[in-house]
């Protein structure tokens, strides 16, 4: 399985090879936002030795709380996920697009990884890690415990911990306005000494009503003797970043607002996470959302002056209290970027998938695929859907930007006649509206393909391959199966965006479609086999050979 995430691409140059890294002082750092162009909502940053974590919102994908890793600030990678089968206190049937997983914060905590999360309809949950290596060496994945429901409350999210010198632990959180019927508040409660249950209910320490209206997302922190808040305020669209402090944990609390679009095309700023590096420098990580891409993680830098925080172009001129965010930091090329991209082709010659695939029903079922490693590709079953949608989608998340994602593939539904038609499966784009492309149901392999544009535009394809591509085809996939190193078949070339090959005959599938967001995350691509609820003791399957997604 080739997993390493390639870092050029075909239009966008990389900046600089990082040495020394954004770690080692900003003089040496230049880049290009956003710094990870995929849809990783509300994300928290934690340094753990000399690797930074990152994780975010989930919802109904799972596995969820993903994890990603990095060493300079710039470049990630996926490499564990907290919650692996199933999110915590749902059933099958729940409704539960746009639920489950909201807002986590990941600290490092006494030799442990903790995760924080907000159920907004159950309340906020912890997820720690076994304990670390006493090296500090991280090796992934980690082993994860149970989620514990430390604070069993409906509307309660955005929660973030504090371990303060004295040994007491606090907890600040939001409210849900969807679920609580009130919002616009920051909250503080003290935990017990593990973390794991409230010791004190949660108390009101800031009410944004009036000048600061959907105040939430909020990260605790101590620095010099002052706690200090970050939040946005103002909604996910057009909000700003607020940072509040106090020598007391209830306050009463400074605030100041530190960075807003102003006349930048970088909408929100929205909710985020500041980090130190081992050097002492400042980084503030938030997200923007660019509708259909999703929520697409920016990074400023950050200056503290008189013990305030200086974010974006404010740090250049500290006369400027509220910054704006910077699309480029240091002196990049023009037309170069740097960033973590992450996409890639995947053999499925492992015996599990990796931790970029997700199922879109909150939890996992063992009948739903099959990691066929030793022919080296993976078999989806056909599932029974549900009217709200098909739990054994499995889903990737789609760069913001115009790329390909093309399978191999062949469908060889149930041959019993009372199934005639009850079977379909193919490839996806989810969101609040579906698009897909139906592989043929008689057995054949043929490759499927969505070309999608910089606006998320879409078209599907289908490739027939001729007899001398099959043939390529099968010595490939011997190739995989003896460990050798896959290629695509023929040669190609670029008409229009598509790519050809003389091996493969590809016809447009359906209309050009214009693809729409989910609930709260962006649209995403990936597979499909499902069927109707005719009753019958056995289904169906698409085997998928290989899938790669492309950057154009």
């Amino acid at each position: 399985m080739n997993r390493k995430p390639f870092f050029t691409l075909c239009m966008m140059l990389t900046v600089l090879c990082l040495t020394p890294s954004v770690a080692a002082g900003a003089a040496a750092v230049s880049y290009t936002n956003p710094i990870l162009p995929y849809d990783y909502s509300d994300p928290d940053v934690c340094r753990v030795g000399d690797t930074y974590l990152m994780t975010s919102s989930s919802f109904n994908n799972v596995p969820g709380l993903q994890i990603l890793a990095s060493k300079d600030l710039l470049h990630w990678e996926i490499v564990d996920a907290a919650i692996r089968y199933r999110v915590p206190g749902y059933g099958e049937g729940e409704p539960l697009l746009g639920r489950m997983v909201w807002a986590p914060a990941i600290r490092e905590h006494d030799g442990r990884i903790y995760i924080y999360y907000g159920d907004p309809d159950r309340g906020i949950y912890c997820i720690r890690s076994g304990q670390l290596p006493e090296t500090g060496e991280l090796r992934f994945p980690l082993e994860w415990e149970e989620a514990v429901l430390v604070m069993p409350a409906k509307g309660y999210i955005d929660p973030c911990p504090l371990w303060d010198e004295d040994g007491r632990v606090w907890l600040c959180h939001a409210m849900a306005g969807s679920r609580a019927g009130f919002k616009s508040v920051i909250l503080v409660a003290e935990l017990t000494a593990d973390g794991l249950s409230v010791k004190t209910p949660s108390r009101i320490v800031f009410d944004g009503h009036e000048e600061h209206p959907t105040s939430e997302g909020p990260k605790l922190y101590k620095r010099n003797g002052y706690y200090y808040i970050m939040h946005p305020a103002g909604g996910v669209k057009e909000g700003w970043q607020v940072v509040q402090r106090s020598r007391t944990i209830y306050g009463p609390y400074e605030l100041r607002v530190v960075l807003a679009q102003g006349k930048t095309a970088i909408n929100g700023p929205h909710q985020g996470a500041w980090v130190e590096t081992p050097e002492g420098d400042s980084w503030f990580f938030h997200f923007q959302d660019v509708g259909v891409a999703g929520r697409l993680v920016h990074l400023q830098p950050v200056r503290w002056v008189d013990d305030w925080p200086l974010m974006g172009s404010s740090v250049s001129a500290p006369k400027q209290t509220c910054g704006e965010p910077l699309t480029h930091y240091g002196h990049p090329r023009r037309g170069e970027r740097t960033w973590a991209n992450m996409a890639h082709r995947d053999e499925f010659d492992q015996a599990q998938l990796g931790w970029d695939w997700q199922f879109a029903g909150g939890y996992i079922d063992p009948r739903w695929y099959f990691c066929h490693r030793a022919e080296s590709l993976l078999r989806l079953y056909s599932f029974p859907r549900t009217e709200e949608m098909i739990p054994n989608m499995l889903l990737q998340k789609i760069p913001a930007v115009a790329f390909t994602a093309t399978a191999r593939v062949r469908f060889c539904p149930n041959p019993v006649e009372s199934m005639r038609g009850a079977e379909q499966a193919g490839m996806v784009v989810f969101g609040r509206q579906s698009f897909t492309a139906e592989a043929p149901a008689d057995g054949r392999w043929v490759q499927l393909r969505l070309q999608m544009d910089e606006h998320q535009r879409g078209q599907f394809y289908m490739g027939v391959e001729s007899q001398k591509s099959k043939v390529e085809s099968e010595v490939e996939h011997s190739h995989k199966n003896r460990g050798r190193a896959a290629r695509v078949p023929g040669g190609s070339d670029v008409e229009d965006g598509l790519q050809h090959s003389p091996e493969v005959e590809w016809k447009a599938v359906g209309e050009p479609f214009q693809a729409v967001e989910g609930y709260w995350i962006g649209a995403q691509v990936g597979l499909f086999c499902t069927r109707d609820h005719r009753p019958i003791n056995d289904g169906g399957w698409l085997d998928v050979d290989w899938f790669e997604i492309t950057i154009q």
